[in-house]
């Protein structure tokens, strides 16, 4: 079995303050190296696979109280409220709307679920769980779908939506022209049900920069614990996404006609980052695909290139800890990595969507991929293969339990992405019988 091999970067650059300006040269990224993921963080190498469990929840913890913030307890009391169910897709599909609410008497914040299903499975389905961007309304032409009610609430109220021209917002991803494309016709017809939620409604994600201290700790929030500003590991929002996602597995394991256990987590951009947090802490989510998430998700952090700590400080300070700012302009310098993070899926199944752009730093998903590798190998299943860093489209470094692949054109969900998602999907839960 290979062990962990540390990467390092030949490089000149050194550290230095904040306003670091930003890397597009990959022959000045600062040497680094990588915690191995198969030693406690005091040292000690882990002796069997009996030891990964503790090994893992102290990543999880590192990751809680050095980047997103503490994943909120599943709570007591889930309501789920059927609100409207219909045949839908020419015939071919179920269609469920269900209101998941966290409070016995109905009260409080709720998360709004579309759920659809193969009509004519014979067997119960396999689900994609994923969060969309403003409502049920992207997904399909229906003309009773709307934008949701987190995301009216965001941004201007829902008498502002009632009234405006929703048509250019109708089935919007099911256009294979939009940058984001849901085939979901493709994966009704091969056997997938969906589950989908807008991310509003969990919490919002405001884009103006006066408005991200007051604006954001809101719907979910309200459901936990008063904000402690002294805390190192305040839930951010990134985090709290990724709770909703496995609310959403929650209700999956209810809906009629859904296996729960095959469960494929997916998301892209900030949801593809939130997509990868919930696949590592919920270990329910037999598939983990994130979709191009940028830095903060997949790539090294140390691996000082395109997007870094600094310009997410600036832009999304709502997304991540005070604690990991603190390392703006000394990225490689953090002591912990999103290898690390990939690892808490092993022994299951990951698949690393990349995309080629300088910002969002590929190579160092594929490298993140390569340091992560060892910790599936440990525990009895193939490793990340054993390949170069591939040019766009080459599949070669898509293994049977964890994979990259990367692909050129615009930023989102592409059917490139989804033939490898599917693909990747169709042979992990094959091992996994309904």
């Amino acid at each position: 079995m290979k062990r962990f091999a540390y990467f390092a970067v030949l490089a000149t650059l050194a550290g230095s303050a904040v306003a670091r300006p930003g890397n597009y040269e990959e022959s000045t990224v600062p040497p680094f190296t990588l915690e191995d993921p198969l030693a406690f963080a005091d040292g000690r190498k882990l002796k069997g696979p009996e030891e990964w469990p503790a090994r893992r929840a102290e990543i999880l913890r590192i990751f809680e109280k050095g980047m997103y913030g503490r994943m909120p307890p599943k709570l007591e009391h889930m309501v789920a409220e059927l609100t409207d169910e219909k045949v839908t897709m020419s015939g071919f599909a179920v269609r469920r709307r269900v209101r998941q609410f966290f409070k016995e008497d109905k009260s409080g914040p709720f998360i709004d679920w579309l759920v659809l299903r193969p009509r004519y499975a014979s067997t119960p389905a396999p689900v994609i769980v994923f969060l969309n961007s403003i409502g049920a309304i992207q997904l399909l032409p229906d003309n009773d779908l709307s934008v949701s009610d987190g995301y009216c609430e965001a941004n201007g109220g829902r008498e502002k939506w009632a009234t405006a021209n929703l048509e250019k917002l109708r089935g919007q991803w099911c256009n294979p022209d939009n940058r984001n494309f849901w085939p979901i016709g493709e994966i009704i017809a091969r056997g997938y049900a969906v589950m989908t939620a807008c991310y509003f409604d969990i919490a919002p994600d405001p884009d103006k920069k006066n408005e991200r201290a007051t604006k954001w700790r809101r719907r979910c929030f309200d459901l936990w614990p008063a904000w402690d500003e002294s805390a190192p590991d305040n839930t951010k929002s990134l985090m709290a996404w990724a709770w909703g996602l496995c609310r959403g597995l929650d209700l999956a394991e209810q809906e009629p006609g859904i296996d729960a256990k095959r469960a494929v987590v997916t998301g892209c951009s900030r949801l593809g980052k939130a997509a990868l947090i919930a696949g590592a802490f919920d270990d329910r989510f037999a598939v983990v695909v994130p979709n191009q998430t940028g830095h903060g998700g997949a790539p090294l952090t140390k691996h000082y290139f395109g997007e870094n700590i600094e310009t997410e400080s600036k832009s999304f300070p709502h997304w991540f800890t005070r604690s990991y700012f603190a390392y703006a302009g000394k990225d490689e310098t953090i002591p912990f990595d999103q290898h690390l993070l990939l690892a808490c899926v092993a022994p299951r199944h990951l698949l690393i969507e990349g995309f080629d752009q300088k910002w969002f730093d590929t190579r160092a998903e594929y490298l993140a991929c390569r340091a992560a590798g060892p910790v599936w190998e440990f525990l009895g299943k193939p490793g990340f293969p054993d390949k170069p860093f591939p040019p766009d489209f080459d599949t070669s470094c898509i293994g049977s339990h964890i994979g990259y692949v990367r692909r050129s054109e615009n930023h989102g969900l592409s059917p490139y992405d989804w033939r490898w998602m599917l693909d990747f999907a169709d042979r992990a839960l094959s091992e996994i019988r309904p």
